[in-house]
């Protein structure tokens, strides 16, 4: 969805339409604090922030701001120190443990910045990880792990093992990984960090393309201003806080050159 020039100015915004018990994800007041030999150090200081169902939104800011701290919060990988996250307005630190280890299976996909593949697993099995964790038996959860991975333009690297793949390879089996479980969230930590200039692109037009194509609620943190101009939402991440960020160059559209898909 695209929202107007004057919701993006408002950090945390939705559209003036959108009831707040329509937002698919919100955090309020969230306060996350660290211990360290010198005391407590604060990262998230009160923040708020709502999505709105089927935005794609990119946070931005430099190391160390907080980003991976915030989608952690966020996929409720980590809980914070104060303030509250919700799923469809339920509060997610309120769950059971069964509950929530359900919630990050069936509706949070996430890609991190580094793969995390096994090296030693090919493509399918990797891709397969979440499905088996769920309970589905081995043949079916390959059968779904190769349609993820041929979504990603890996038809012909099912069997080859995550060691035999190229940088970019490896991150879309990352990619196929996280939406192997049909969520509805996807969360992607700086998830073009790794790959060359080009691979970088061709990786991010395929999240827009499955964000699009899955009816998909994305959160991406990138360092990347001109990559993130070309989501629905940006916001900044800075002294905790999220603030309306400073606009990209122009730039043309990703995909411009024929939308690479491969890497």
């Amino acid at each position: 969805m695209n929202l107007s020039p004057e919701d993006r100015a408002i950090p945390g915004a939705v559209p003036a339409d959108v009831p707040r018990a329509d937002a698919i994800l919100r955090a309020e007041k969230l306060e996350k604090n660290y211990a360290t030999h010198a005391g407590p150090l604060p990262v998230l200081h009160g923040l708020d922030l709502q999505l709105v169902r089927g935005e794609m939104l990119a946070l931005v800011g430099p190391s160390g701001c907080g980003k991976s701290t915030l989608l952690h919060l966020l996929a409720a990988l980590d809980t914070p120190t104060s303030g509250a996250v919700y799923f469809e307005n339920e509060e997610l630190h309120a769950f059971s443990s069964a509950k929530l280890a359900e919630f990050r299976n069936r509706r949070i996909g996430f890609v991190w910045q580094r793969h995390h593949l096994l090296a030693d697993f090919t493509a399918e099995e990797n891709a397969a990880f979440p499905l088996l964790l769920r309970g589905l038996g081995m043949t079916q959860a390959l059968a779904a792990a190769r349609e993820g991975l041929e979504q990603v333009g890996l038809a012909d690297r099912f069997r080859h093992r995550a060691a035999e793949l190229s940088g970019g390879e490896q991150q879309r089996v990352a990619v196929a990984r996280a939406l192997s479980g049909q969520p509805c969230l996807l969360f992607a930590d700086e998830p073009t960090g790794d790959l060359d200039e080009d691979t970088a692109e061709s990786v991010f037009v395929l999240l827009r393309k499955l964000h699009a194509e899955r009816r998909l609620t994305s959160v991406l943190a990138t360092h990347n201003l001109s990559l993130a101009q070309s989501c629905d939402r940006v916001l900044r991440l800075e002294r905790g806080q999220l603030l309306p960020s400073r606009p990209a160059a122009p730039r043309p559209a990703l995909g411009g050159r024929g939308e690479r898909t491969t890497g």
